[in-house]
């Protein structure tokens, strides 16, 4: 099992190595891009149950023991959403080979797209298992590299501009991380997560109150939380389509597990965080807003992404088994249905030739499956039962319900803002898919990324949406089990004496 909890890292990694020394033969990369993700996705299942069955799973890289070496750690909650991950990961890649994006460069031989997909999923991986500040840090840096790479390829002057944005913010929010790292490295003398769940309690309180604060914000920035999501709306939507989907399902996401992480195991308390109720309303409430005032679908949905990163504050800030519970379960259903809309919206984009909604109609008639498509995560992330939105949405409620007066007043708002999420979602279907059909329009800017306006279905393109949406099904026909799943992983986060025994053994007592 230790040496399995490598190769998540491991192998996109060598796997990108591969696709450099084999840049000349496209079909080489592609099959080691699929492959490689395949059996990732196969691991994170062995290690979701192993971890659920057995506890915390270790390794110590070098043979160094933790917390003086690197640790890498698979729990219930790192398990779970490293599988929610990689198979997002693996149908994203799955449609950007069908439409051809990732051949951007063949006419040099040689394509960047491969290397820098597959670094991204190693950094997606290290986050989720890694066991100590530092190694998170490379994490973010590595996903950064990567997917400033992948924003900008196929370049004109938007991407271009939405890529410094991109950049200019993340790079700030890493200055920010290393600074929190280094003040936390001198007041404790360590940065392995297990040993300064221990020691973070012995500092001053105002101390403790200002590290907590420095890593909300560099994690608040990473996903987006009100006021610091500016940057997303303007940078998503000029991603190309699978960027962009590859991005709203992961790495907003996985920003947020790294505050999950660091909050619940770091700076732990005993009743709800008020700061963070009010972050919380104040980003479901913007997001839901300001997707309503959108004619751009791609900015739209980047507006209900932020929003939606509101429900997931709203249940760690609750900061109870239940609340923490309700917020992992609604990280693996985002993962999903985020990444599942924008790529339809790829597919809309595809046939119109526009992502202007007042420019688009009739398509329930030309394209019925992708009406089925765009309205299974629709309904999910609005939260209709019995998707598994509504279960997500369902658990979050009751831990807010009993919870307190201020934590009812904010389930509230979640209610209020899945309706103005229901009421944008449906203003999409009633332009896109209802009406008359409008001619295609040419996109010069895209011309040469897909064949716009055809009547011909791309079938891996819809195979691989359609396998995300049978992923948010299975959460949901499945929503027993996830939620007993969760709700242990939700009380190992609030009591991480499992996790720090796992860690350091003997020395966790001390």
């Amino acid at each position: 099992m230790t040496t399995i909890l490598t190769l998540p890292v491991l192998l996109p990694m060598l796997g990108a190595a591969v696709t450099v020394l084999g840049s000349r033969w496209a079909t080489l990369q592609r099959v080691v891009g699929v492959v490689v993700l395949s059996v990732v996705a196969v691991l994170a299942g062995v290690l979701l149950v192993v971890a659920d069955e057995r506890g915390p799973i270790v390794t110590e890289l070098g043979g160094w023991p933790a917390p003086m070496g690197i640790a890498l750690v698979a729990d219930r909650l790192s398990a779970l959403l490293l599988l929610v991950s990689t198979l997002v990961t693996l149908a994203v890649l799955v449609y950007a080979i069908d439409q051809r994006i990732a051949d951007y460069g063949r006419g040099t031989a040689s394509t960047t797209f491969h290397p820098m997909y597959l670094m991204l999923c190693a950094g997606v991986s290290l986050a989720y298992l890694t066991g100590d500040l530092f190694t998170l840090f490379v994490a973010f840096e590595l996903m950064l590299t990567a997917s400033y790479v992948l924003i900008t390829r196929r370049t004109n002057a938007s991407r271009i501009r939405a890529g410094m944005t991109y950049v200019t913010v993340s790079l700030l929010s890493s200055l920010l991380f290393l600074t929190a790292i280094a003040l936390i490295y001198a007041a404790t003398g360590t940065v392995n997560l297990a040993d300064l769940a221990g020691r973070i309690g012995t500092l001053p309180s105002g101390l403790r109150s200002v590290l907590g604060l420095m890593l909300l914000v560099v994690f608040g920035i990473k996903a987006a939380i009100v006021p610091l999501h500016f940057w997303l709306p303007d940078s998503y939507p000029n991603a190309p389509g699978p960027v962009a989907a590859l991005f709203a399902g992961l790495l907003t996401k996985v920003s947020f597990y790294a505050l999950l992480r660091t909050q619940t195991l770091l700076f732990t308390r005993d009743e709800p965080w008020t700061l963070l109720l009010v972050l919380a309303v104040a980003t479901m409430l913007v997001g839901a807003l300001g997707g309503l005032v959108q004619n751009d679908l791609n900015r739209l949905l980047s507006f209900l992404l932020v929003s939606h990163i509101g429900f997931m504050l709203f249940g760690l800030a609750v900061f109870d088994a239940a609340g923490v519970a309700g917020a992992a379960l609604y990280a693996a259903h985002h993962i999903t249905v985020l990444a599942t809309l924008f790529l339809v919206s790829g597919l809309i984009t595809r046939r119109t030739g526009t992502v202007a909604l007042d420019r688009m109609g009739g398509l329930a008639r030309s394209a019925p499956w992708l009406a089925v498509l765009f309205a299974v995560p629709a309904l999910t992330l609005a939260g209709m039962p019995p998707t598994a939105g509504f279960v997500a949405k369902l658990a979050l409620l009751e831990a807010g319900a009993a919870a307190g007066v201020d934590t009812r007043i904010v389930a509230g708002v979640v209610i209020l803002a899945s309706l103005l999420t229901l009421y944008a979602l449906v203003r999409v279907w009633v332009r896109v898919f209802w009406g008359k059909r409008r001619a295609p329009l040419p996109d010069e800017d895209d011309a040469d990324e897909v064949v716009i306006g055809t009547a011909r279905s791309s079938v891996p393109m819809y195979a691989a949406t359609g396998g995300l949406v049978a992923v948010s099904l299975a959460i949901a026909v499945f929503a027993g089990p996830l939620t007993a799943l969760t709700a242990r992983a939700g009380a190992d986060l609030v009591d991480p004496v499992s996790y720090r025994t796992a860690v350091l053994g003997a020395r966790a007592s001390r």
